[in-house]
């Protein structure tokens, strides 16, 4: 054999026994997820058929199990998370026992009645979540708050507790409490609380997935052995609550035909609706929560709308065999990551493993002692009553924390729906406060130390800083609703009685994501008030839904008294503008006209000086550059365009924009276009547009190397002048402009 033959031969073998060993690890946790959940759902079962329905329990664990075999395996083969084992949520089995307990339906239309009611809340649920799935929607269900679900979640784990210890015998009934110390009946609740808190212990001190179902079979053998030693029959066992009571002989399989349909009370059904509808809210909102932990706990995404349809089929094919509806179980599903079977057959496995008692029917199910079922629902409350409540107080705001125990006391008292509702409206109530408290005016600002980017002569910035206070600038941020909405409008009212009377009152809108109503509505009272003052209200960047709402609202008159600009910088230099045409229009006398003369005299001499020097260089640059005309909107300087020359303005006005249209500077003769532009590879960020026609002097990037080489003085009096002309920093305490940009 060649040397080749026989390396094919070891690769060969090599993946056929990394093969086999795969096929083992997949049977191997299959076997053992699928008697896990057999362990943990036979208590379920039992507390959903109980009371009335007990003498039907058989066929009530069939119904369950055959949910849980067709939900695993569409789950299985259709979720985006590798190893998925599925069931229904403890929360949706709560409920079915709720709805249990509530059927008025009697005599042979109770057990019909009660496949009727699994079957539409399968149905709906599996409606409700292909659904979303269609329509792309799970991005809108995933986010529900957290102390909400963390609640949620613990409410859970606390009507598990409690219904455990009913199980078990612990129940407020006098006929209950008189035989709750009756020697059988202290062993079913002691044995089962104590298997309960030890299996909790026992998994937090060894994370093996054998110690539940091991400990199962072997204290289950010795509760047998016990039972044999002390000659108690299994009748009186029975009697006693420590082992299944009125157990039918029917196998668990198929527990209800054709004929059983006209046997149903469909006016016991109607009235199940509202519980029905809460089922699927519940099992919907265990989806998110699963899906939620598994992405978090095994640190990989999934398509949420792939989960929510993987779900939704296993409720249709669940509701075939009037089984329940079922979404990935965490724990279990972890598993299969954690021992290297994630593969689609390992959740296929633990399905079949769930309907082997099918075929098989109910003997075995006989012979599970009811402490440990008590134990194992016990087990599962205390786990999450550990990790939602207790766990979670570490990470959480006081605020935070007193919501989770709000829903968790509404839930134990009242009921999932409720307690979630609850926590849904306490969540926005403190959502509510907190943005009331926070307010929606992120800053204020007047025009004497916030000023526009518009180039002004120096008498006109005089004025402004003089008579700037006639300015009231508000910047608004965040969502406007009735939580700030109406605060707003008292504060904008109240700036109204400053002495003097504000000339404009500016609303910079740039920060705002939205509006409702109640803002709208009470905007405009503001403005009526406004009006009726003589003030003129400027929004800058407002919502064009703002101005609508506004239109259909205001009357004409004072709608007509708002000013709309496209940003707040361009709201500021209109306001700026009225300002200085209200100071020019007044009578100002000599001794006012004289103070500002004074104020603006050294500005004014700076200015000149430096314009003759600008004017000096010019002449000493003729014959370096070329000059370039511009008209009104034509552009200097595109986005993007790279460097290629330097352009100074001789005549005329320029304005420097962003990408959005943002102007950030006006630029006037004597300033660079963009004075850095060619002394680095970078393309230009912003664009310049002519305001009115310019004039340019353009040196090439080739001129200026020749310039630098004939005549190093005239180059190093042009470079100081573009560093002169450069916009400076701000310091750190400068004042924020509406548009955000530090002066």
């Amino acid at each position: 054999m060649s040397e080749d033959s026989t390396a094919g031969a070891v690769a060969g073998g090599l993946r056929l026994g990394a093969r086999a060993k795969q096929a083992t690890t997949v049977l191997a946790v299959g076997l053992v997820s699928g008697v896990s959940v057999i362990i943990g759902f036979l208590a379920l079962a039992t507390l959903v058929f109980s009371g009335d329905l007990a003498p039907y329990l058989s066929q009530g664990i069939g119904l369950v199990l055959f949910g849980i075999l067709a939900g695993c395996i569409v789950i299985a083969l259709c979720s985006g998370f590798l190893g998925a084992v599925s069931a229904p949520a403890v929360p949706t089995m709560l409920m079915l026992g709720v709805i249990g307990a509530s059927l008025t339906a009697t005599g042979e239309q109770l057990f019909p009645t009660m496949v009727a009611v699994i079957v539409l809340c399968s149905l709906a649920t599996a409606a409700c979540a292909l659904l979303i799935w269609r329509l792309r929607l799970a991005h809108l269900v995933r986010f529900v708050p957290y102390p909400v679900s963390s609640g949620f979640v613990a409410g859970t784990g606390g009507i598990a507790c409690v219904l455990a210890l009913s199980l078990m015998g612990v129940r407020p009934e006098a006929q209950a409490v008189e035989k709750m110390f009756e020697p059988l009946v202290v062993a079913n609740w002691g044995l089962g609380i104590a298997y309960g808190f030890g299996l909790h212990f026992a998994t937090q001190r060894w994370r093996n997935f054998l110690v539940m179902p091991v400990s199962f079979i072997l204290l289950g053998a010795a509760c047998h052995l016990g039972l044999a030693a002390l000659g108690v029959t299994e009748a009186e066992a029975e009697a006693s609550g420590f082992l299944f009571a009125s157990l039918s002989d029917a196998n668990p399989w198929p527990p209800v035909t054709l004929d059983d349909a006209a046997k149903v009370d469909w006016v016991a059904v109607a009235q199940q609706i509202p519980n029905i509808l809460t089922l699927v809210l519940v099992t919907l909102l265990c989806v998110v929560i699963y899906v939620g932990g598994l992405e978090l706990a095994s640190n990989r995404e999934l398509d949420w709308n792939r989960e929510f349809g993987a779900v939704g089929l296993a409720g249709a094919a669940a509701s075939l065999g009037g089984g329940p509806p079922s979404c990935p179980i965490v724990p279990t599903s972890l598993r299969s990551i954690m021992l290297g079977a994630d593969q689609r057959a390992t959740g296929v496995v633990a399905a079949l493993v769930v309907g082997s008692p099918l075929l098989f029917g109910d003997a075995v199910l006989k012979l599970v002692p009811m402490p440990l079922m008590g134990g194992a629902l016990l087990f599962t409350g205390i786990a999450l009553l550990d990790q939602w409540l207790l766990k979670v107080r570490k990470r959480l705001p006081r605020t935070d924390y007193a919501i989770i125990l709000a829903v968790f006391a509404t839930i134990m008292a009242f009921g999932f729906f409720e307690g979630v509702a609850l926590g849904v409206v306490i969540t926005i109530a403190v959502l509510v406060l907190r943005m009331g408290r926070e307010g929606v005016v992120e800053s204020t600002f007047t025009a004497r130390e916030t000023h526009s980017n518009r180039s002004r002569p120096v008498p006109e910035r005089a004025i402004l800083r003089t008579e700037g206070g006639l300015i009231q600038g508000y910047r608004l941020r965040g969502h406007l609703f009735f939580g700030g909405g109406y605060p707003l409008a008292d504060r904008l009212k109240d700036s109204l009685k400053n002495d003097p009377k504000p000339l404009c009152i500016l609303l910079d809108f740039t920060a705002v994501s939205g509006f409702d109503f109640s803002t709208a509505n009470a905007i405009c009272r503001f403005m009526l008030a406004a009006r009726a003052a003589g003030t003129q209200v400027v929004l800058g960047g407002a919502p064009e839904q703002l101005g609508a709402e506004l239109r259909r609202n205001l009357p004409p008159a004072a709608f007509d008294n708002l000013e709309f600009a496209s940003d707040g910088e361009r709201a500021l230099a209109y306001c700026e503008d009225q300002v200085i045409e209200a100071y020019r229009a007044s009578n100002a006398t000599a001794r006012s006209k004289a103070s500002l003369l004074e104020a603006v005299g050294q500005e004014l001499e700076q200015r000149l000086d430096h314009q003759v020097t600008f004017e000096d260089l010019i002449d000493r640059l003729e014959g370096w550059f070329e000059t370039r005309e511009y008209g009104a909107g034509e552009t200097l300087l595109a986005i993007g365009q790279p460097a290629e020359h330097l352009q100074l303005i001789l005549r005329g006005q320029a304005s420097q924009h962003d990408g959005e249209g943002v102007r950030h500077r006006q630029i006037g003769p004597g300033e660079p276009v963009a004075p850095l532009l060619p002394f680095n590879a970078s393309a230009s960020t912003s664009a310049v547009v002519a305001d009115a026609a310019c004039v340019c002097a353009v040196l090439t990037t080739t001129g200026l190397q020749l310039l630098e080489e004939s005549d190093r003085g005239l180059a190093l009096d042009l470079y100081r002048h573009l560093l002169s002309a450069e916009p400076k920093p701000p310091p750190a305490d400068a004042p924020v402009a509406p548009d955000g940009q530090s002066r």
